[in-house]
């Protein structure tokens, strides 16, 4: 794998905030207004250690912690083009989820640009980082997007066999400093930490996963992730005993990040894998 671990822009774990559900039984709702996510539920941030994964190097895999580093330049020139992003950026990540997959086929369904900077996302019509512990995907949610954007008779026959939804995350400027990604190892999140929720849009309902705090979860992050690296995430396993488990993630502030950094611009690019 041409995995990117360079140690020259590494820096040292942090220690920073995540929001994280409190569960008291009821469903979450999400609602996605013009002006941002309106989160449902009540959230409470946790102070804790979210170590650099720069120095896992090869050992970060999918189906072990639920994502992996990749070094991967792209063509792009313009990721608020859609019809760039759709032409030149779509295949790339195809092919890119494929070699580090072995998937059989690979489709690209989605893509959020997220900007920090307010004036600028409003500009742009983006949309804002998310800042609390979420994964994209329930049990049931996941094989429903393949039927949303699939064949019916194509979806079934797909759903027979195993299949993931993997997220392609990426900066779209400079190296992103002030507002990375937290992920946390699979491996430590209990099933019972992530709890459905609703995600409405004036278009339709669907169904995410918000998540409980627990001592046990390792979290990670990139430091200074570049234009030229991807993350991939995993957010839907259809075979979770044999392949591993899914990735929760988060946008955080970063308290080391230099007083003049650029704020974050990013992409995130959603794929169905499928296997034979």
């Amino acid at each position: 794998m041409d995995h990117s671990m360079e140690q020259a822009e590494s820096t040292a774990s942090v220690t920073a905030a995540l929001n994280f559900y409190v569960d008291d039984g009821t469903v979450p709702v999400n609602v996605v207004t013009e002006k941002g996510l309106e989160r449902g539920g009540e959230y409470r941030a946790r102070e804790l250690q979210i170590r650099d994964a720069r120095p896992l190097g090869d050992s970060l895999s999918l189906s072990r912690q639920g994502f992996e580093l990749w070094r991967h330049d792209t063509k792009v020139d313009n990721f608020f083009d859609s019809d760039e992003i759709e032409r030149v950026y779509n295949p790339e990540v195809e092919e890119l989820i494929r070699q580090a997959t072995g998937a059989s086929s690979v489709y690209v369904f989605d893509h959020t640009v997220r900007v920090e900077n307010e004036d600028k996302r409003t500009a742009k019509q983006v949309r804002e980082p998310v800042l609390f512990v979420h994964n994209d995907y329930t049990k049931e949610s996941g094989p429903q997007r393949v039927r949303d954007f699939l064949p019916p008779e194509q979806a079934e026959d797909l759903l027979k066999g195993r299949f993931a939804v993997v997220q392609v995350w990426r900066s779209i400027a400079g190296p992103i400093q002030t507002m990375p990604l937290a992920l946390c190892d699979a491996q430590t999140i209990a099933p019972e930490q992530l709890i459905d929720a609703e995600r409405r849009t004036k278009d339709r309902v669907g169904h995410t996963q918000c998540m409980t705090y627990s001592d046990a979860n390792r979290w990670y992050y990139v430091p200074a992730l570049r234009r030229d690296e991807a993350i991939l995430l995993k957010t839907f396993e259809s075979d979770p005993a044999n392949h591993g488990g899914v990735s929760a993630h988060s946008a955080f502030t970063n308290p080391h990040a230099p007083a003049d950094a650029e704020p974050r611009q990013s992409i995130e690019t959603r794929a169905f894998a499928f296997f034979d």
